[in-house]
């Protein structure tokens, strides 16, 4: 069995943070990474990013995929929105789809509407029924949670087409893939880039019940798909590993909360570094976390808001964190635009 260093190794050597990804490499990559999200709070309208991870400017190249409708948009894993390839498009149906058992009176008019009449605007919609705006957007992000309808970003303009689900992907059917069948098909891709995961990971990553997952992890068990390893799953081929050719990881990156190494991390690191955070005397919510020779070490804190973010510490767990001082705060000023933090370790920089 691998060493747990060598497991971190080969988990960001699989993710393409020790050495970035080209644009076949990162194809493949993005593929199992779905749903791509662009970057936590600052991204607003920009294409999905693998931050860190790409040797070229991913933004612009998935901007040219949304144009091409190489990525498409739809709501997952907790509703949130998220950009995945459209051949994948049945199966994240089978795992997130919410049907309307029963609708509104208000979802039915939206509904009925673009049905006979769509693609139609959020104004079109508007002008048609009389509701508000408030009214409006809650009903179609219902509408598109279920399947029905689908949202045509394929630029960065803001008045864009509201379709039938069925108009855009015809040969689709959402119900053909159970959930469950669904999952067998993508936990073993989150293995391969995670190398080494548990229950808890999946689950906060894809945001579906934890019977939902554990049923999978059986089944994908019993087939010999996965590995039971060390309180976790590992592929067999990987399970059957005893040493790597995968340089150690030495770097400091601040990830964003919509990276996919801090989704699937993220409730282990919220209980993690709280008691760290809790009695600062500062605004301290956490805006990046520290991804240090492949763990997730340390924490910047401050307030998020439009333009620069109030960046007042960072918090680290190393026990040489004044070793790597200049480095940690180089890493946090490139994640910020340039911008410097107040404070390292409580202490004014």
């Amino acid at each position: 069995m691998l060493s747990d260093a060598a497991i971190i190794a080969l988990r960001m050597a699989r993710q393409h943070l020790t050495t970035r990804a080209g644009q076949e490499e990162y194809l493949s990559l993005y593929r199992d990474l779905q749903p791509g999200q662009n970057v936590y709070w600052n991204g607003f309208g920009d294409p999905p990013s693998l931050t860190f991870r790409a040797a070229f400017d991913d933004i612009a190249f998935n901007r040219e995929r949304q144009s091409e409708r190489a990525l498409v948009k739809g709501r997952f894993a907790g509703g949130n929105l998220g950009w995945i390839m459209p051949e994948d498009m049945e199966l994240f149906a089978a795992l997130y789809r919410k049907p309307l058992d029963n609708p509104t009176r208000t979802q039915w008019l939206v509904l009925d509407l673009i049905e006979r009449q769509g693609p139609l605007n959020i104004q079109q919609i508007k002008e048609e029924t009389g509701l508000l705006v408030k009214e409006i957007t809650p009903v179609l992000h219902r509408l598109q949670e279920a399947f029905l309808i689908y949202e045509d970003q394929y630029d960065g303009e803001w008045d864009r087409g509201w379709y039938r689900f069925d108009e855009f992907f015809p040969d689709l059917k959402p119900g053909r893939l159970t959930r469950h069948e669904a999952l067998c098909q993508i936990l073993p891709r989150f293995a391969h880039r995670q190398v080494h995961f548990d229950e808890a990971m999946a689950k906060a990553y894809y945001r579906l019940p934890a019977k939902d997952i554990r049923a999978a992890l059986t089944a994908l068990t019993d087939t010999g798909r996965l590995t039971v390893v060390g309180g976790g799953y590992m592929l067999p081929d990987d399970a059957a590993l005893t040493a790597i050719d995968v340089p150690a990881p030495h770097f400091v990156y601040a990830m964003h909360r919509n990276d996919f190494l801090y989704k699937s991390n993220e409730p282990l690191l919220k209980e993690r570094f709280l008691p760290m955070l809790e009695r600062l005397p500062y605004d301290h919510d956490p805006l990046q976390y520290l991804l240090i020779d492949g763990e997730f070490r340390g924490v910047v804190v401050g307030h998020f808001h439009n333009g620069p973010y109030d960046l007042n510490d960072v918090v680290c767990d190393l026990p040489d964190a004044q070793s790597r001082r200049e480095e940690i705060i180089a890493a946090v000023a490139a994640a910020n635009f340039g911008q410097l933090p107040i404070r390292f370790m409580g202490e004014p920089v």
